[in-house]
Parts: structure tokens; sequence; C-alpha cells
């Protein structure tokens, strides 16, 4: 599961049970991302609190815009256990397996819109190289029709899949397909 020892689903007591429950009963599953965190509940507590507000909680992005750049911020840093989960999540919007894995590859000759477009190239740069960032990046956001609401909910959300991938790559996440599949989207 990970290079880490973790709380096992059965073994979980106290807060951390309560965790797993809520993680359950929003998700309809816990992922190993979540589990990982086991042995410090305070910093499951606050990423599960932070992954809900950035990704589910109504916004200026939609939901399928989140998990297409979870896609291209995940594949830039070679992180195969949240590309994978957040390619499965795309599916759930997209319906086309091959467009999704296309995404997570090479986009320049996939059909997407301006606007997404140049939030990918954004999530992409601010991945790759950061300190590289410019104003003329926020520029070309807001000519494809983004606010500041919808820049600064770009930035946080690119962001928060670094520190997330930075997470699964470092303790050694595993993914299995099972794993990955069947989450309430």
């Amino acid at each position: 599961m990970a290079w880490i020892r973790t709380i096992g689903d059965g073994e979980a007591t106290g807060h951390v049970r309560s965790l797993y429950q809520k993680i359950v009963g929003q998700r309809g599953k816990l992922s190993n991302i979540m589990r990982v965190h086991s042995l410090c509940p305070e910093a499951l507590a606050a990423h599960l609190e932070l992954y809900q507000a950035l990704i589910f909680e109504s916004g200026t992005l939609t939901r399928e815009e989140r998990e297409a750049i979870a896609v291209v911020v995940s594949a830039a840093n070679g992180c195969q256990y949240c590309l994978r989960h957040h390619a499965a999540a795309l599916r759930h919007y997209w319906k086309d397996e091959e467009r999704v894995k296309q995404l997570g590859q090479d986009r320049s000759s996939l059909e997407l819109s301006s606007r997404l477009r140049a939030m990918l190239d954004y999530a992409e740069k601010l991945t790759l190289t950061p300190h590289l960032m410019q104003k003329g990046d926020v520029e070309r956001l807001h000519a494809a029709g983004l606010r500041d609401e919808d820049v600064l909910t770009l930035s946080l959300v690119a962001s928060y899949f670094n520190f997330v991938n930075r997470i699964a790559l470092g303790l050694g996440v595993e993914w299995t397909p099972d794993e990955v599949n069947g989450y309430r989207y």
C-alpha cells in the first residue's frame, strides 16, 4: 500500500475510524492516499477538508475542469497513483477513455475549449516551472474568459495536486484497478 505503516480499516479506532467512516460515506470507499495519513489523524482531517473545499465545493470551475487539471498536473509529475485516480474520474465526465489518455500524454492535438486549454497550460507551467510564472500567464487566462476567482481556484487546484503527487510519490502510495475505481463522483 505504501512504504510506511498505515492503519487498516479494521484496526482504525477513535478519530481515525470516524474520519475513515466520513470518507467512505462521502466517496463510497477509502483511497490509499487518504489512508497513508492515518498515523497523523490531524493531517488526515486537514487534507480531507482541503480536498473537499477544492474539488467538491461549488465554485468557479467545474468538477470536470478540476479533474482535467489533476490529470495534467499528475502526468507532468509522473505520479501514476494520482493520474490513474483522476483519469478514472475524468472518464466519468468525458465518457471517452482515449481522449482522457491523450490528455495525460500529449494534449497538443486534443480538441479542447480555449478556456480549458489555457487553464491546462497554466497548470502545467505552474507545475514544471513555477519560477517562470509571470503576469502574462494570468492575462492569458483572462483573455480566455477566466475571472480572478477562476484564476485563484485554478492555482489552488493545481497546487493541491502538486502537493498530493509529492505525498504519493514520496511515500510510495500504490494503486490497483480495484482501488482506483468505484468512487462516487
